[in-house]
């Protein structure tokens, strides 16, 4: 019997806490489904499958890499290991002509990005670094906001992303041979999110910064624990963030305007809500919250991508990964003495 072609079958590379998430998603996308797992522990892999099933049959395990990307059953991959291993992985998928959806961040430095780039332009494979957030139905609406100039000229913005994490030199977050650290972990969102508002407020456009301030502070495993950076771009235009796996913050993102600033009130990075605030007039707030649980539009924008044989996504494309890890190597430049500067 031929193949359901209105099936699309993912294979996931590192089953994982995030890989969970991307599994319940499915559920939300049309025709997505979970097709084959790679796990280096087969009971880790079938536990994922089992729960992950949606009331079909499980996926197939495999604790061979090539029962993924050799497998006529796998549309394509989605890549959820720690950072370190990211590399190896999209290159593997990308030689045997496998489609790829990597969490962010993509790799640790511009120099692998780019050659892997290279690969994924050369091969003709569609290669995707999964920020989901800029899928967001938030996000949507509060471009729409920005596009029409409704905080004004932009002058300014102001985010934070922080967590006390796992006191575990072995956990992911602080261990280097994992790619640690809070700028790969989560301060890329906070840059994302930069660069994403200059490009609403610049016709598709973002500047490159003209001045850049960093502060860090070193984890005993030398992997960065807490980071404050300051950016300044074109027109007196900054934006100031902390990233941090040392303290706890309402975690939210204010582009401030001559009008009035937008604001994603808390957890910018997977906001569900959009405020609009101007000096002594009532806050406009609009609900904007995920189909289920945000990453559906990620992997709806993939999907739609390899079947109509693009090698890119519009909405998350190479040069974007690329300017990001750009902006990374550039503020890791800053560190004391070079320490953290390669995993």
């Amino acid at each position: 019997m031929a193949a359901d072609e209105s099936i699309f079958r993912w294979g996931v590379i590192g089953p994982g806490g995030i890989a969970n998430r991307f599994a319940a998603a499915l559920a939300a996308v049309p025709g997505a489904r979970l097709g084959a797992v790679f796990a280096r522990d087969p009971a880790k892999g079938r536990a994922y499958a089992e729960r992950w099933r949606h009331g079909g049959e499980p996926a197939r395990v495999t604790t061979e890499l090539a029962g993924v990307l050799d497998a006529a059953d796998v549309d394509a991959v989605y890549i959820a290991t720690p950072h370190a291993h990211h590399g190896g992985y999209i290159r593997a998928a990308l030689q045997a002509g496998k489609p790829v959806l990597c969490e962010k961040p993509l790799v640790t430095s511009l120099d692998e990005g780019e050659a892997l780039v290279a690969l994924a332009r050369e091969r003709g494979v569609f290669l995707m670094e999964a920020l989901w957030t800029r899928f967001l139905p938030a996000y949507e609406l509060a471009g729409r906001w920005l596009r029409e100039g409704a905080i004004g000229e932009l002058r300014a913005m102001q985010s934070s992303f922080c967590f006390v994490a796992p006191d575990d030199p072995l956990h992911r977050c602080w261990n280097p041979a994992l790619a640690g650290g809070a700028l790969w972990d989560i301060g890329i969102y906070n840059l994302a999110v930069t660069r994403w508002v200059l490009q609403q407020t610049n016709g598709g456009v973002c500047p490159e910064p003209t001045a850049l301030d960093v502060s860090v502070r070193l984890a005993p495993t030398g992997v960065d624990a807490a980071l404050d950076v300051t950016l300044q771009f074109p027109g007196g235009v900054s934006s100031q963030f902390r990233c941090a796996f040392d303290a706890t913050s309402v975690n939210a993102f204010e582009a401030q305007g001559s009008r009035s600033s937008l604001r994603f009130p808390a957890d910018f990075w997977q906001a569900e809500a959009v405020e609009r605030i101007t000096r002594k007039a009532p806050t406009e707030r609009a609900h904007a919250p995920f189909v289920l649980n945000g990453f559906e539009g990620e992997i709806a924008e993939a999907q739609a991508c390899i079947r109509g044989g693009l090698i890119e996504s519009p909405r998350m494309p190479h040069a974007e990964t690329l300017a990001l890890l750009r902006w990374m190597d550039a503020i890791r430049a800053k560190f004391p003495g070079g320490v953290n500067r390669k995993r």
